[in-house]
């Protein structure tokens, strides 16, 4: 497989600091990422959790791994559902970054996943990122109108 990349981005009318804390505390994530709830102590290596419940039972549907982290313009973490059939090694993990940029008006928030050509299953877990042509581009524009209506 050739290299594949999701790249999506979204001007939000807020600070970085704002933007920040919705992509790092959990009551933001809940609103925008299917109710889940991120856990970590934000440092580099450390753990990343993105738990929920599924039929009233807590589970974890996302892990991974801090990669990078300067808050307010940098978070890179590796991702993988550990509910899936593929073994969970570092080869498997999938990459997300978000970069936040500041302008007169607001912050310009990136978001990139990669790392679909080396893992297990890389051509569906693209596809199924892609979520029929979406990509994190509905979960982008539920945190800009998160941050609208919290400002």
């Amino acid at each position: 497989m050739s290299e594949k990349k999701v790249i999506s981005s979204i001007h939000i009318q807020a600070d970085p600091e704002r933007v920040w804390q919705a992509l790092v505390h959990s009551d933001f994530t809940r609103q925008y990422m299917f109710g889940c709830e991120t856990v970590s102590d934000w440092k580099p290596g450390s753990e990343l959790l993105w738990r929920g419940t599924y039929e009233g039972n807590p589970m974890v549907f996302v892990k991974g791994h801090i990669l990078e982290i300067e808050p307010e313009i940098l978070l890179r973490y590796t991702v993988i559902d550990p509910n899936a059939t593929y073994p969970d090694i570092p080869e498997n993990h999938l990459r997300v970054t978000y970069e936040l940029e500041p302008d007169s008006t607001g912050t310009l928030l990136k978001v990139t996943q990669d790392g679909f050509e080396t893992v297990a299953d890389g051509e569906q877990r693209y596809l199924d990122v892609y979520n029929n042509g979406a990509g994190w581009d509905p979960i982008l524009k539920t945190i800009k109108e998160i941050l609208r209506t919290k400002s």
